[in-house]
């Protein structure tokens, strides 16, 4: 699982820390790994590649708003971005869209909410198949576009 983000936000560093202690190998990316800020787009692309190419199951990214990186992570094909600011967001996201990218305000989200949504993003194994055909229209994209 990679995580980046351009600075050293409270959410960020929750997130990596959480998600070591519950066993995962986490990547660490941007500010994470350097200790200073770090372009958001840099960021959010070198997740997403990693999330593209398979060299991760999925990432999380994290900048002031979210927003940014979030952006910057979907441009990159195969990516599936979702800004996420609950855990019942992250939970449909993950459910219905097949995120595989979550993506994280620095500024609004809190260790606790970051835990909450993390834990909502694991608990869905499966996309709901009734969804099926709306992620393959957006795979078809990523190839067409």
């Amino acid at each position: 699982m990679a995580i980046g983000s351009d600075d050293r936000y409270v959410a960020a560093l929750e997130a990596a820390r959480y998600l070591a202690e519950k066993g995962f190998e986490v990547v660490e990316i941007g500010s994470l790994k350097t200790g200073k800020v770090e372009p958001w787009p840099e960021v959010g692309f070198e997740v997403g590649r990693m999330v593209a190419e398979g060299k991760v199951d999925w990432g999380i990214v994290v900048c002031y708003t979210g927003t940014g990186v979030s952006i910057a992570a979907n441009k990159v094909k195969g990516v599936r971005a979702a800004l996420c600011f609950d855990a019942q967001t992250a939970r449909g996201a993950r459910l219905w869209n097949d995120a595989n990218v979550l993506a994280l305000s620095g500024r609004l989200t809190t260790p606790e909410v970051a835990r909450e949504i993390i834990d909502a993003w694991l608990a869905v194994e499966k996309i709901d198949e009734s969804e099926r055909s709306n992620i393959e229209k957006l795979k078809k994209a990523d190839r067409s576009l």
